[in-house]
């Protein structure tokens, strides 16, 4: 997994920063009821869709992280209602919030046992009658079928955690049911040869050792392709939405 200490100060800049922030944003407002008026972000990173939640009338958001740099620059965009925390164990009561959003979390967990355990903890602080949203199928949400993806489709793929499928039942293990779905466009998201070639190195893929044989034939099969620097189309990602019985 990358090291999101070192990821903040080029995190929004790497991953569309403010066109995808108020994508995502509105798509999770969309699934929330008109009615709320607390809404809790899990692992809201630094805080630009946050903002975004949180420039909503009358929605007061709290964003938690479990990454002090997030943290502080969460803190800069959102002041007084940032915390330092760990999704696993959140720290907040029960029932404390109208809504819970995690927006690209779930897919950076270990496996279905911690996925479900942080799915837990938001319902846990979700009030009766409460929406919880999440983004699912991340992974999959950036195979858009270009070339780039024919040359990495030998790569080893880890069984995704956050398969809409697999939500469904996490979700309905805490007592959530199905609430709705949306979709959003990942801005400024999509993959140049070049820049594909960076992640490798860096090590976002993270079956492939970034100086292991297979980076360097797949580094050679990206070289190799067309338009070096042309983004290749955006992401498409989902949302799906859950309310807690009761």
């Amino acid at each position: 997994m990358l090291d999101y200490s070192k990821e903040a100060d080029r995190y929004d800049a790497s991953r569309g920063g403010e066109p995808r922030a108020a994508a995502a944003a509105a798509a999770v407002l969309g699934l929330i009821p008109s009615e709320t008026r607390t809404l809790l972000d899990v692992a809201c990173g630094t805080g630009l869709v946050t903002r975004r939640l949180a420039a909503r009338d009358g929605l007061w958001v709290t964003g938690v992280d479990a990454t002090p740099r997030m943290v502080r620059m969460a803190a800069d965009r959102v002041p007084g209602a940032v915390v330092l925390g760990d999704s696993r164990r959140l720290p907040f009561p029960d029932g404390a919030f109208d809504a819970v959003s995690t927006v690209w979390l779930l897919h950076l967990l270990s496996g279905p046992e911690e996925a479900s355990t942080v799915v837990g903890e938001c319902a846990r602080v979700l009030r009766p009658g409460g929406v919880y949203v999440t983004t699912v199928d991340k992974a999959a949400s950036h195979d858009v079928g270009s070339d780039i993806d024919a040359v990495l489709a030998p790569r080893p793929v880890r069984p995704a955690v956050d398969r809409g499928p697999a939500v469904e039942v996490y979700a309905a293990e805490h007592g959530m049911a199905p609430a709705g779905r949306a979709g959003f466009t990942g801005h400024g998201q999509g993959r140049s040869p070049r820049s594909t070639v960076d992640d490798l190195h860096r090590g976002w893929f993270t079956q492939i050792p970034p100086d292991g044989p297979l980076a360097a034939r797949l580094a050679a099969g990206l070289a190799a392709l067309p338009d070096q620097d042309v983004p290749r189309p955006d992401p498409q990602f989902s949302l799906r939405a859950f309310r807690k019985r009761g």
